[in-house]
């Protein structure tokens, strides 16, 4: 009779490797989600583009349209033009260190935008930004 000797178990074990390689899919998985998943706030318009243009810190900010057809929005929600100083002066109660961004089709009229930004002005708010694209100031 033949004895069987005894065998060594191997242990089982965890590979790192590969472990590494499903992690990092992973995170560049999520990276990818949630890039798009970024939504730019407020409505589609054609903005001008200027040489100087700066990126502007958009946190806590109101962002205000003025769309081609003369349309006034803030913050993706159509207004009146006659409600937009109570609005503001609302929201700059709740925020005290409010931005307001102006946004402005290129086509827009001008008189509208001019009139928005003295709204606001008018409203005590003294942080105003005019988005612009950045590239060419003038259009040849």
């Amino acid at each position: 009779m033949k004895i069987p000797l005894p065998t060594t178990r191997r242990k089982a074990r965890i590979e790192i490797i590969p472990l590494i390689d499903v992690i990092f899919f992973l995170l560049a998985t999520f990276v990818m989600v949630s890039l798009s998943m970024v939504k730019n706030q407020g409505i589609s318009v054609n903005l001008p583009s200027a040489a100087t243009a700066t990126p502007q810190e958009r946190e806590r900010a109101v962002t205000i349209t003025i769309a081609r057809s003369g349309d006034v929005y803030l913050n993706q929600e159509k207004i009146a033009p006659d409600l937009l100083p109570q609005r503001l002066k609302q929201l700059q109660t709740e925020n005290p260190d409010m931005r307001v961004f102006i946004n402005g089709d290129k086509e827009a009229y001008f008189g509208n935008a001019v009139q928005i930004l003295d709204e606001v002005r008018s409203s005590g708010i003294t942080k105003v930004a005019i988005q612009t694209k950045q590239g060419e100031s003038l259009q040849k």
